[in-house]
């Protein structure tokens, strides 16, 4: 009996049944061993995102914000956490994995109901903070899948259009863990345009604070001024206004100004500008070279800009509408350096009812000039002023920028603003579209970098396997 049982392991049939049992608890040591592997990846390597239009990505800039994060974060998540949308989830991990600086905690609301009290705020929020500055910025679930309120008046129901987790998450970093703040005040009582919903929240993710003011009854700019922001007046300014603005720069000022349509004509406006060496072309710009499908008037201008003003840029893709054209011109001193960051081709014309003027015109210009006190030799204690010129408001016209989401005009636009301030970089990052592209997978989310290679890897072995087996028979 016993030599029978020893015969029966030495046949074929057990020989391959005892291979095929040891090459399957192989196979079954190699996933353990690759789950292990990839259990120890920090986690924005171990996934990988294959959401429709990327919205777990995260970009350079909060990379390098993350990057340089020198004080602790920390997340406080008034939510529950299984009944959490997977999307919100799901990028919370990824992006906080990128900094050891950032820690995340999860409250329940419903398991500790006081709590929501005593942080003053209501569930589905999370609370972002640095004890070093004691600053703390809430961001609603809301805040980040924000629903198309459109939508929901003409429907009567709404769903989310736009992803904003990373916009918000990096803008509330940079806020608590900042020391300093910046102050623009816009001007009124000249037509001024109003300021479209998309650049007011580019403003707040900067932690830019807007005011307006009226320059004909303050008769001052205010003194916390840092920036002064004239969007496309319709009409002139007064011989006052012109002396304010000629004086706040000459002192070391930033004024900001976007070119309109005006009514009649502007001297004292025009007067500003000649002395920074800029003077506003007659009529419209036509772009025989760079325009819109043959819509000549539709012009896709010539990025020029160096510096804080490229940051970021990429495909230089910026769209302009019935812009005006400046030519550049001497300052009225030698200490004015004007500089372009957009202009036209130079087969482009200036036209109007009775001429067309060919020529190369400038869209968007810098003049900067340093200041030094009189009182003081010191050239360290010198401040350099600056006066941005854009020349037409479709720059940052939403029927532009919410329509053609991917133009870089918001782009190009928030660099000219934060370049005014010597500390702060344009770090506002736009809401992705949650929209489906054709021929994409809609919210597919992240998967495991251990489905993308591990089972690949496992198949590869046992194939290797086999082939050995044959191989040697």
């Amino acid at each position: 009996m016993l030599e029978k049982i020893k015969k029966s392991f030495r046949s074929a049939s057990s020989k391959n049944g005892s291979y095929s049992v040891g090459m399957i608890a192989l196979v079954i040591c190699m996933v353990i061993v690759v789950n292990l592997i990839a259990g120890q990846l920090p986690e924005n390597v171990k996934s990988i995102d294959i959401s429709d239009n990327n919205i777990y990505g995260v970009s350079k800039t909060s990379k390098k914000v993350l990057n340089k994060l020198d004080k602790k974060v920390t997340f406080k998540i008034y939510a529950e956490k299984d009944s959490t949308d997977t999307r919100i989830k799901s990028f919370i991990k990824k992006y906080t994995a990128l900094s050891d600086k950032i820690s995340v905690t999860w409250i329940d609301p419903v398991l500790h109901p006081a709590a929501l009290t005593k942080a003053g705020v209501e569930k589905d929020t999370i609370v972002i903070s640095c004890k070093d500055t004691g600053k703390t910025k809430s961001v609603s679930f809301d805040d980040i899948l924000v629903s198309d309120s459109y939508s929901y008046y003409t429907t009567g129901s709404s769903s989310a259009s736009e992803f904003d987790g990373e916009g918000q998450f990096t803008s509330a970093i940079n806020s608590v863990t900042s020391e300093q703040t910046e102050k623009m005040y816009y001007t009124t009582g000249h037509g001024e345009a109003a300021f479209s919903d998309s650049v007011t929240k580019l403003f707040t993710k900067n932690n830019l604070t807007t005011d307006e003011v009226n320059l004909m009854m303050t008769g001052e700019i205010p003194d916390d001024c840092d920036l002064l922001f004239m969007d496309a007046p319709s009409k002139d300014i007064s011989d006052d206004e012109k002396t304010l603005l000629l004086n706040y720069l000459k002192k070391g000022g930033k004024v900001f100004i976007i070119l309109g349509d005006p009514e009649d004509e502007t001297p004292n406006l025009d007067e500003v500008l000649k002395e920074y060496g800029m003077q506003e072309a007659d009529g419209y710009i036509a772009d025989m070279q760079r325009s819109y499908q043959g819509n000549y008037y539709y012009i896709f201008p010539e990025i020029t800009a160096t510096d804080n003003l490229a940051n970021n840029l990429e495909s230089e893709m910026v769209l302009m509408i019935n812009a005006h054209g400046l030519t550049t011109t001497d300052p009225a001193r030698d200490t004015i350096t004007t500089t372009a960051f957009m202009q036209t081709s130079d087969n482009s014309y200036a036209v109007t009812e009775d001429k067309q003027e060919e020529g190369t015109y400038t869209l968007g210009v810098v003049a900067t000039e340093q200041i030094t006190s009189d009182d003081s030799s010191d050239s360290s204690s010198s401040q350099t002023s600056r006066l941005t010129v854009i020349s037409s408001e479709s720059m940052i016209n939403s029927q532009i920028t919410d329509t053609y989401t991917t133009l870089e005009n918001l782009d190009l636009f928030m660099n000219a603003v934060t370049a005014n301030f010597d500390k702060t970089k344009n770090i506002a990052i736009k809401a992705k579209s949650l929209e489906v592209s054709n021929n994409t997978m809609q919210h597919a989310g992240i998967i495991s970098i251990l489905t993308i290679f591990g089972i690949p890897l496992v198949i590869l072995i046992y194939g290797f396997m086999r082939w050995w087996k044959r191989r040697k028979v």
